[in-house]
């Protein structure tokens, strides 16, 4: 069976668990910034390029937590629907 893509195969570290989905999208976007103007040394790039993959691991995780919890909201006792419709939906 394939890996999923976007999971990591560890637990992602503490200091990147611990991140808030905003923070965790700050450094995300700054990571790909510098990236793309190609003026980080090789290894630096590919160091980056990793901690890049956690932060989006996480945001990943963050937002289907997220989606499950909306969801829930919209569910009635029972798990009847409420009238409105999932995330994506759309």
């Amino acid at each position: 069976m394939p890996d999923k893509p976007n999971v990591p195969k560890e637990p992602l570290p503490k200091d990147v668990a611990a991140l808030s989905f905003e923070a965790a999208m700050g450094e995300l976007e700054t990571i790909v910034d510098e990236l793309e103007r190609g003026q980080v040394a090789l290894e630096a790039s590919i160091a980056k390029y990793e901690r890049g993959k956690l932060l989006q691991a996480h945001c990943d995780a963050l937002l289907k937590r997220a989606e499950m919890r909306v969801e829930r909201i919209q569910l009635g006792p029972g798990g009847v629907a409420t009238g409105t419709e999932p995330l994506d939906a759309a």
